[in-house]
């Protein structure tokens, strides 16, 4: 009974997080952004297939897309824009903090954020693969427009982050997967340090946070890094390996990690990376939670 009284409040705090998500100015702003950004980004794919006259995988603009630091950077910035407002402050939120324990409701704000980030994903998703529709095709094989950028120059040259080793390892419905894995395990951290920092500094310190975790994985990209400490092309293997475990950007993106060939984390060791980091975070916001001080919550309600 304990545990049915337990999912049936989770589930409530969860569907009150999501009460009025539709229709929501701020999140209709996000997605459409997010569209722009995906036909922007997108190109360099439609570029790839226009240049070889050849057609894609339909989930290969996803994985394209989104394969790269730099894409994945500025789909983070959207994260901020969709999570802003947590935790969400109304009058109502000390009544269901008083009738429910603490810990129910941090759970629910971990859901909230995986269930909207999918959601986020899939919009991305979809929307990479009808804008590429006309060159794009179903079954689960890599392309010849995938193979011709893996053996040429030309990915490299178009930022497509198409190689062998990727093609040689999975399939583009595994490695869709894999990415959009990668993605909600650094979406998570992103929002919860948000939330923490929101708890314990208010709004515009959890946007700091948000936008500061953002800019120091940016930083530590292997090419940034090279040129903050004025390395050689023959030291990026060294770049790559160092920013590669500590950066969370890196973390998240497909391209940098180990398969086979590269001293770098493997999938499974960046997502127990992230879910330390996140247990970290749910930690510090559950004792932030126990002082926190309800009338914040509310206001000035005068």
């Amino acid at each position: 009974m304990k545990f049915a009284e337990a999912v049936m409040q989770t589930a409530a705090a969860v569907r009150w997080n999501f009460l009025g998500f539709y229709k929501n100015p701020r999140i209709m702003i996000t997605f459409l952004f997010s569209f722009i950004l995906c036909f922007f980004l997108s190109d360099r794919a439609m570029m790839a297939a226009n240049h070889f006259d050849a057609s894609m995988q339909a989930l290969e603009p996803f994985i394209w897309t989104f394969g790269d630091a730099s894409s994945i950077l500025l789909c983070s910035l959207m994260l901020i824009l969709l999570f802003i407002d947590l935790p969400k402050l109304s009058p109502f939120t000390p009544y269901m903090l008083l009738r429910m324990k603490k810990g129910r409701w941090l759970l629910a704000q971990f859901f909230y954020i995986f269930l909207a980030t999918v959601l986020y994903l899939l919009f991305v998703l979809l929307v990479t693969s009808l804008l590429c529709m006309q060159k794009t095709y179903i079954g689960n094989l890599w392309s010849k427009t995938a193979a011709l950028l893996a053996y040429s120059q030309i990915g490299k040259d178009l930022s497509v982050p198409s190689t062998v080793k990727v093609m040689q390892s999975t399939t583009p419905v595994s490695c869709s997967l894999q990415m959009m894995l990668l993605l909600i395990c650094y979406a998570l951290t992103l929002s919860f340090l948000m939330l923490l920092v929101q708890m314990r500094k208010g709004k515009k310190a959890a946007v700091a946070a948000g936008l500061i975790y953002s800019l120091f994985g940016f930083l530590l990209e292997p090419k940034v890094l090279a040129r903050l400490l004025h390395k050689e092309e023959h030291e990026m293997f060294q770049m790559r390996k160092i920013a590669g475990w500590i950066s969370p950007l890196n973390h998240a993106t497909y391209g940098m990690h180990d398969f086979g060939y590269d001293a770098l984390p493997s999938i499974l060791q960046s997502c127990l990376i992230f879910l330390l980091f996140l247990l970290a975070l749910a930690i510090l916001s559950f004792c932030t939670l126990k002082n926190y001080n309800f009338t914040s919550f509310t206001g000035d309600l005068e």
